[in-house]
């Protein structure tokens, strides 16, 4: 059952390495160039010419994302194998909801504090401050995830979803004020281009999250079709029970 799991984790995890790692290429790689030669530009006459053609980066950057993806779905099969009984919702649900957590985590959370920053720019923090916020936040998100859960879980058994989906979203307040005192701001790119690059990459690990939770699901549809809603149902029926 776990190697079940496991094997549908990787297997997603390559189907959305692959397109994580095409974004890279098509999208990330050309506006990283771009603000390179706008840093050569700005503070010199010449730019130097690259000491990697564009074609190597490309590549790098695929297997750089079916590297990536592989690790998450990896994790996310073990996850899902572990944590399911826990979670919420029927089949798809359950991974969506997993794989949300896995990007508040690991992206989203720490992002509040340290969002991404353009090549180039200049860190507000110096590099073990921002390893020891980045894990400390990363810690914070986990909790936040796991508390969620619990709020979702206690509410939902004898209120609506509505309730419940607002007392899941309580724990993540407070986490949203305090990154405001954390100091964030970065200099070097253009302002334009800082916010292309930062929102391109949320993109990228939104989207990344997302294919590997409906991969996974479809992977585990094909594998057992009654697999279905069943928690769904159990929850369903449990609410009834106790209305």
């Amino acid at each position: 059952m776990l190697l079940d799991s496991l094997r549908r984790g990787v297997g997603a995890g390559a189907v959305a390495g692959v397109a994580y790692g095409a974004l890279l290429a098509l999208a990330l790689n050309p506006l990283v160039r771009h603000a390179e030669h706008a840093g050569h530009d700005h503070g010199h006459a010449h730019a130097a010419e690259p000491a990697v053609s564009a074609a190597t980066t490309a590549v790098a950057s695929v297997g750089g994302g079916v590297l990536w993806g592989l690790l998450l779905g990896a994790g996310f099969g073990v996850a899902y194998y572990l944590l399911e009984p826990a979670l919420p919702g029927g089949d798809a649900a359950t991974a969506s909801v997993l794989a949300a957590a896995g990007f508040l985590t690991i992206s989203g959370i720490p992002w509040l504090a340290l969002p991404p920053v353009a090549p180039g720019a200049e860190h507000a923090l110096d590099a073990g401050t921002r390893l020891a916020v980045y894990a400390g936040a990363m810690a914070i998100g986990a909790t936040a995830c796991a508390l969620s859960l619990l709020a979702y879980r206690r509410a939902r058994a004898d209120r609506s979803r509505i309730v419940a989906a607002t007392a899941a979203a309580a724990p993540f307040a407070p986490i949203a004020l305090a990154s405001l005192a954390v100091p964030t701001g970065t200099a070097g790119p253009p302002a334009a281009l800082a916010t292309a690059f930062r929102w391109l990459v949320v993109f990228g690990q939104v989207g990344l999250w997302a294919l590997l939770a409906g991969t996974f699901t479809a992977l585990r549809r094909r594998a057992d079709p009654d697999a279905g809603a069943t928690l769904d149902e159990f929850e369903d029926n449990r609410s009834t029970a106790g209305a």
